[in-house]
């Protein structure tokens, strides 16, 4: 079941007046949109929109959604910069930067607020700081989870490019592959990442030794504790892009599909893994339940999530204040008021 806050209520409550009192769409009549395009990482922010494209969940409002997959940061900031995409799962800081870069894009949501984790062959280190010397493979430099490594390092004294050796590659499948080659001990990776790698060393050809990896430091629980806040940080979630932010009625259809594609993906984990699969190559049914297994869902509008968003703004402005682009986000950022 989904967790809604209750400062939440009342606005969702608003919002099912929305879809209760518009009338269905006449036969024949033209819908608002005659296509939307959603995009998302592979990771597990992505799989609501992929089950809203495979099964018409915003038939009432667009004649045809489809779901296509971005590789990496750059493709990402290409496709929302130059209109490719109509909605699009992404970190929170990449929304931030976008808006203040004058983009044109709303965030309607925070639905990812944890998941990385450096994933090792040594079950001893658990904390970030038993990581203190050793090669640490880093996926997406200057993005998410690299910006999350780093503020946690400094934040207890260490420095991200001094006391670690970072390894950048750049994807998390290929820190993913080095880790399980044994070229590098420890990797830090985000679900389902991480079930798939563990999954892979499970079932190795025979003859072949597998590593044994473990869950090392997760950086959730390393957050609270290093700044005294609740072990969550908002990492992600769904993004309108374009003219889709005129128009309200499909902002709260959006809202209101993802939100239930969500909580169908947690009822039903091999079925969202199958569904994974299918959009996602490489990932596996088995490895999107584990995934699905070690989170919660937690889907939070962006003006609820505001504070906790603009707490982790905040610290990237006083280190890397680019990253967002130079200032917070003003409050046409936090989607529909």
């Amino acid at each position: 079941m989904l967790k809604i806050s209750s400062a939440d209520l009342s606005r969702r409550q608003l919002l099912a007046v929305v879809a209760a009192t518009s009338l269905p769409r006449a036969v024949g009549a033209a819908p608002l949109r005659e296509s939307l395009l959603l995009s998302g990482p592979p990771a597990i922010v992505s799989a609501p929109l992929m089950h809203m494209a495979d099964t018409g969940a915003l038939a009432s409002v667009a004649g045809r959604t489809t779901f296509t997959a971005w590789r990496d940061p750059d493709q990402l900031r290409m496709m929302a910069m130059g209109g490719k995409a109509d909605v699009l799962a992404m970190p929170s800081n990449v929304a931030a930067n976008l808006f203040n870069r004058g983009a044109g894009v709303t965030l309607l949501n925070i639905s990812a607020w944890g998941g990385l984790w450096i994933v090792t062959r040594d079950a001893q280190r658990k904390a970030l700081a038993d990581y203190r010397g050793e090669e640490i493979a880093v996926p997406f430099r200057g993005d998410m989870p690299d910006i999350v490594l780093q503020l946690l390092a400094t934040q207890q004294g260490l420095d991200p490019l001094k006391d670690f050796r970072l390894r950048y590659v750049p994807t998390p499948m290929e820190a993913m592959q080095l880790l399980i080659t044994r070229r590098v001990s420890h990797a830090l990776l985000a679900e389902p990442a991480i079930s798939l790698a563990l999954r892979k060393t499970q079932s190795f050809p025979v003859g072949l030794i597998a590593p044994e990896l473990h869950r090392g430091a997760d950086l959730s629980q390393e957050w609270g504790r290093v700044f005294g806040r609740k072990p969550r940080l908002p990492q992600a979630g769904m993004v309108a892009v374009g003219a889709v932010r005129q128009q309200p009625q499909l902002l709260a259809a959006l809202e209101k599909a993802y939100a239930q594609s969500l909580a169908w993906c947690y009822a039903h984990p091999l079925e969202c893994g199958a569904l994974m699969a299918k959009h996602i190559n490489l990932l596996t049914p088995e490895a999107v339940a584990d995934a699905i297994a070690v989170s919660q869902p937690n889907v939070v509008p962006a003006a609820i999530a505001r504070p906790e968003l603009e707490f982790f703004f905040g610290q990237l402005m006083a280190r890397h204040p680019g990253l967002i682009g130079g200032k917070l986000p003003a409050s046409a950022f936090y989607g529909m008021a």
